[in-house]
């Protein structure tokens, strides 16, 4: 019964994950550059300000659906340095207790978006009609 009804809601059910996911990597790309939703900013030219640059570009182009495999690989390769450089190497190999598991939890949400693409409503498909990468 579970599984009839997500079949038949999978994308609508797509569409919400994809505007989430893009929704959530906007706001922390936000907050590092203009301290919005209780974030800290940083510098434009900063390592943080630039991670900060690709978030929002990559959670809008998520959230909007414009290029989103394009977008979702930045995102993918974003997290897994940040993981690798800011996590890994500093807090040891478990995600709980060295604090990377949100850039692992974005990494995975991006690997879905590129297998899938852009969502029903995306942008990208109302603009062109059909998805260009």
């Amino acid at each position: 019964m579970i599984g009839e009804t997500v079949k038949k809601y999978s994308n609508e059910l797509y569409a919400l994950f994809s505007l989430l996911v893009g929704f959530m990597f906007f706001q922390h790309g936000t907050g590092k550059l203009f301290g919005w939703f209780g974030g800290s900013a940083f510098e434009f030219a900063s390592l943080m300000g630039v991670a900060g640059i690709v978030e929002v570009v990559v959670g809008l182009a998520l959230f909007l659906g414009l290029f989103s495999r394009l977008a979702a690989l930045l995102g993918a390769v974003q997290m897994l340095v940040a993981y690798v450089k800011a996590h890994l190497l500093i807090g040891g190999f478990n995600p709980l207790t060295n604090g990377g598991e949100l850039a692992l939890l974005f990494f995975a949400a991006f690997l879905i978006v590129l297998i899938h693409g852009n969502h029903n409503w995306s942008l990208e498909k109302k603009l062109v009609g059909k998805e260009q990468f």
